[in-house]
């Protein structure tokens, strides 16, 4: 089971591309796998024949365990997960009940084509006959490529500009349907509970007047959480302790700063890519990585690399409205920054002699959720006045 980011323990075998007895190339497909972050497929390795499937389809590993062995030729098989398997293999094992993989594939209504729970979920968010599409695979299977080559040929609702969050349709009331948890959601709920269960976490907040902001996407053409995401990174510059990590006991301060940032998957939960070296980037940069890791999460085309590595995460839910909220510490991580709606309001301002008066400004909250094992309530004061100054200075 391949590692697909730093808080990811383990993943689930949705499907397996291959079955015993079958002769592979090296970097081709083999089984897809799911976690609370991410579905992403699994390449073989090494090129030989599958001697063994170890983890049967729906069964739930942890990140290093041996998914299947493949004989190469040499003395010895290759592990899925790169190791060596620990035995001979001297000649091509015959499919057998106990090692042939669990037919999970669902079957199309003319019973002939199969569909991988990915392709599946692809199709079915957006809005794509899989009927109509047109499989590529081994004897015509669709496969992702094929499922998400349709995707982008079929029109697409616009992103909202502000966030990388999208509003979903909302299904008409009714009786529950007793389907329960999809299973990222499940595994969602698992981390985010597992975060309550071990961080000390409290909340800070800080009140923001965004109108150089507002002035200055203008001009630019990109957003406000961009210009917020530029700042958390110089803030973090300035305050060093919140980019870093808390495993157990041992705090790790990281000198890059690796921003995530919560991107909705509408019922399924949510995913936080990750921009790495953010520090790096220019406002425009980061607008350019925003959207672009939004697309393809919402796409279902992010890779472990995508995910892995958060130092420091951002949350933008504010396009719905909400104006304060208390998020929940992406582990190991040690804060995260809430990000709410920009709300025209009347404020008290005050001019050069001191004269105050009523102004309509576009105001905005920004919350800190961080853990009191690694930081106390002055440096999370601190960082937000950080953040707060260098927003209402922008140029």
């Amino acid at each position: 089971m391949p590692q697909m980011g730093v808080s990811v323990a383990e993943g689930t075998v949705v499907v397996w591309r291959v079955e015993v007895g079958d002769r592979i190339e090296a970097d081709q497909t083999i089984c897809e796998i799911s976690s609370d972050k991410i579905d992403t497929e699994v390449p073989a390795p090494a090129s030989g024949v599958v001697a063994e499937i170890v983890v049967p389809v729906e069964s739930t590993v942890s990140v290093g365990t041996v998914l299947a062995r493949i004989a190469t030729g040499a003395s010895q098989p290759r592990s899925l997960d790169g190791e060596s398997a620990g035995q001979a293999v001297t000649e091509t094992p015959s499919p057998s009940p106990a090692s042939v993989p669990d037919p999970s594939s669902a079957r199309a209504g003319n019973g002939h084509r199969r569909y991988s729970p990915v392709v599946q979920r692809i199709a079915a968010e957006h809005g794509i006959d899989l009927a109509q599409v047109e499989g590529t695979g081994r004897g015509g299977r669709v496969r992702k490529q094929d499922v998400m080559a349709a995707v982008q040929s079929a029109p697409e609702p616009p992103l909202h500009i502000e966030s990388p969050y999208r509003p979903e349709p909302m299904a008409p009331a009714g009786p529950l349907d007793g389907g329960g948890l999809s299973r990222m959601r499940r595994q969602i709920g698992e981390h985010m509970k597992r975060s309550l269960d071990t961080t000390a976490t409290c909340t800070t907040w800080i009140e923001v007047d965004m109108s150089r902001v507002e002035a200055a996407r203008r001009r630019s053409g990109v957003t406000a959480l961009s210009f917020v995401a530029r700042a958390a990174v110089d803030a973090i510059r300035e305050h060093p302790a919140l980019n870093a990590w808390l495993e157990g006991e041992k705090y790790t301060r990281v000198s890059d700063v690796n921003l995530g940032i919560a991107v909705s998957l509408g019922e399924d939960g949510l995913i936080v890519p990750v921009l790495q070296r953010a520090h790096e980037l220019s406002v425009e940069g980061l607008a350019a990585r925003i959207r672009d890791l939004a697309r393809r999460a919402r796409a279902r085309e992010l890779t472990p690399d995508d995910v892995r590595g958060g130092t420091f995460t951002i949350t933008n839910p504010g396009q719905f409205g909400s104006i304060m909220a208390t998020p929940i510490i992406n582990l190991p991580q040690v804060a995260i920054l809430d990000f709410e709606a920009v709300v025209k309001r009347a404020v008290v301002v005050e001019d050069a002699d001191g004269n105050d008066s009523i102004a309509i400004r576009p105001m905005t909250i920004l919350g800190l959720s961080w853990d009191h094992r690694a930081l106390d309530g002055a440096l999370a004061a601190q960082f937000l006045a950080t953040v707060k100054r260098l927003l209402e200075s922008v140029a």
